[in-house]
């Protein structure tokens, strides 16, 4: 069963399309970079608090979302993308029922 890793972003006002391109460029680079990364990574836009995303992912297992942020590629572009935000809340969520 997968793992999910979910972040809610909370983006500086004015950044918002630059956080977009950032986040999608991390995106890209860890399906092309990192072993067990697996195709679904999400990010959705609050169409209240236009500066407010959430991104969530499916992982293979906790070893490979470990691998994943603690590679240099993960902590540079997390880095650059940390410059846009106000705040950013991580967690790692076992799924617990699904809807098909």
């Amino acid at each position: 069963m997968s793992v999910y890793t979910m972040g809610i972003w909370q983006v500086k006002r004015g950044y918002e399309d630059e956080f977009v391109a950032a986040w999608q460029e991390m995106a890209e680079w860890t399906m092309r970079e990192v072993e067990g990364a697996e195709p679904g990574g999400t990010l959705l836009r609050d169409r209240e608090l236009r500066s407010r995303f959430v991104s969530f992912g499916p992982w293979p297992d906790e070893q490979s979302i470990a691998g994943w942020r603690e590679s240099s590629g993960f902590q540079e572009r997390v880095g650059r993308i940390r410059t846009l935000l106000e705040d950013f809340s991580p967690a790692t969520l076992d799924p617990v029922a699904f809807q098909a």
